[in-house]
């Protein structure tokens, strides 16, 4: 039996990873809001598992991603 937990996250994983590589505005911003949609899809899928399943990964995901972005947003908007 599937939970509704994980056709809810299946569904916010494929909008935020498809919103994420073909973006409206090729801003990093916007990829990072979509990013953000991915990741709590990820995490819904979890949940339909394990609760500390999905907070790890939400906290892992979350922070890898986050960190990067920010990376490259300084070093593209640096002199």
């Amino acid at each position: 039996m599937i939970g509704i937990e994980f056709l809810i996250g299946c569904i916010l994983l494929l909008a935020g990873v498809t919103a994420t590589a073909y973006p409206r505005d090729t801003t990093y911003l916007t990829r990072l809001i979509n990013m953000e949609v991915a990741e709590f899809g990820l995490v819904a899928i979890m949940l339909a598992f394990d609760e500390m399943l999905a907070l790890v990964t939400f906290i892992a995901v979350n922070i890898v991603t986050t960190l990067i972005f920010v990376r490259l947003i300084e070093k593209k908007e640096a002199p």
